[in-house]
């Protein structure tokens, strides 16, 4: 699923900006309000108020961002590696190396792939956000995933695998179905936040790391 053309002259701060307005998107969030240091998204959930999203993993934006933050809960999300940020952070803050992850990209194109056997996917889109869903025989879920398109770039999202249907492929397929959904309507780029676990699968898929992403919260 990679070439090599767009993942290649896409710079960090552009990237880490296409997968804050997707994410944006596709959590149906307001949209992402221009700071200083970067961007603000108001997320309004029980475990995380705002997150400010700065592109450029720099001293002086990660300090004017932490300072500039009240309310508990609030997160700062930087391209850079979870220990490297911690001597930045003023006190009540934290890196969380749990919740830490990886900037990923990838040139797209077709690959018109087949579901597992004993499986059928379904395709839903709305208000620019489309949903792949995996149900078993029986019509349970087993799988989904969604993105949210941005022009030329689509910016993946919330993929997961139910526990008792993993190792059947079911990732790699709904990754791929989003993949050609997102080629048919114009996308040349993917782009998205990995966790580990993730990231092992995105990268048999040939999607790349371009950056960590260091997860930071204000906990006073």
């Amino acid at each position: 699923m990679v070439s090599s053309t767009y993942v290649r002259t896409s710079t960090i701060p552009d990237l880490v900006r296409t997968w804050a307005a997707g994410w944006a998107v596709s959590r149906r969030t307001p949209q992402p309000v221009e700071k200083p240091w970067g961007v603000l998204l108001e997320v309004g959930a029980p475990d995380q108020v705002a997150r400010h999203v700065l592109p450029h993993a720099e001293e002086s934006a990660v300090r004017r961002a932490a300072l500039s933050v009240t309310t508990p809960l609030t997160w700062l999300k930087v391209p850079m590696e979870p220990r490297a940020i911690e001597p930045w952070l003023p006190p009540g803050w934290v890196a969380d190396k749990e919740e830490s992850g990886h900037l990923m990209a990838v040139d797209l194109r077709r690959t018109d792939p087949v579901a597992p056997a004993g499986y059928t996917a379904s395709v839903e889109t709305g208000d620019g956000v489309t949903h792949v869903w995996m149900r078993d025989a029986i019509g349970d879920l087993a799988a989904r995933g969604q993105m949210a398109l941005l022009g030329d770039a689509t910016v993946v999202d919330r993929v997961r695998t139910e526990d008792a249907h993993r190792r059947r492929g079911l990732g790699g397929f709904v990754m791929r179905t989003l993949a050609d959904l997102a080629v048919a309507e114009g996308a040349t780029l993917g782009v998205l936040g990995a966790t580990d676990e993730g990231r092992a699968l995105y990268e048999t898929l040939g999607w790349t790391v371009r950056a960590p992403l260091a997860a930071c919260v204000y906990r006073p």
